[in-house]
């Protein structure tokens, strides 16, 4: 597991290196767009629903929503913060807060409801909106829920909008739906991430 977290955060680093090269025109989206969830790890958001278990101390178990602010409060320890962060992670972090006040807590982290996968499909699509997401979702799979392709799409000049975790900005990732199709390079098919505004001019 660690490999894969290391791995992955290797596979971002290069990807966003890509996009900011001038000498580049078209980011790799097999580094940047598949990077996010390449350890195949779900990443808590606002709205989220979690149920926090500590093992025989119900007092402190709890069901709460991560708040938009990204923080969650549980007793004892107060505001943790809970977006950006795995429920394993989430998970260690409120061990090593509750370790202050408990020896050696029991603590698990369960995502009961997903409401932060929430992407955006735009341009030449039947149906053009916001789409809330339960599972990961591909391009392609996006383009079905939107309804498919309209007789004008440019499916080879699709791209997504992407903000960079932790900076001001986004990244435009070109997605080529016939290298898709074709099978030449199905990295094309990236996994969206809460957020992803995916255009179809």
């Amino acid at each position: 597991m660690k490999m894969n977290v290391q791995a992955s955060l290797l596979m971002f680093c290069l990807g966003v290196l890509a996009a900011c090269n001038p000498f580049d025109p078209k980011p790799e989206p097999a580094a940047i767009a598949n990077a996010t969830y390449a350890s195949g790890d779900y990443k808590i958001g606002p709205e989220d629903v979690l149920e926090i278990i500590v093992w025989r101390n119900q007092d402190l178990s709890k069901t709460i929503t991560v708040r938009p602010d990204g923080k969650i409060s549980l007793p004892l320890i107060g505001d943790v913060q809970a977006v950006g962060l795995t429920p394993d992670q989430l998970t260690k972090e409120i061990v090593n807060r509750l370790k202050e006040y408990k020896e050696n807590p029991n603590v698990s982290v369960v995502v009961q409801q997903v409401n932060s996968y929430g992407v955006f499909v735009l341009g030449e699509v039947a149906h053009p909106g916001k789409y809330q997401l339960k599972s990961f979702t591909s391009v392609l799979q996006a383009v079905s829920l939107a309804g498919g392709f309209t007789p004008y799409a440019a499916k080879s000049k699709m791209f997504l909008l992407r903000k960079l975790p932790d900076k001001d900005g986004e990244v435009r990732i070109p997605i080529d739906y016939d290298e898709i199709v074709s099978g030449e390079d199905s990295t094309h098919n990236a996994i969206l991430v809460p957020g992803d505004t995916l255009v179809v001019p």
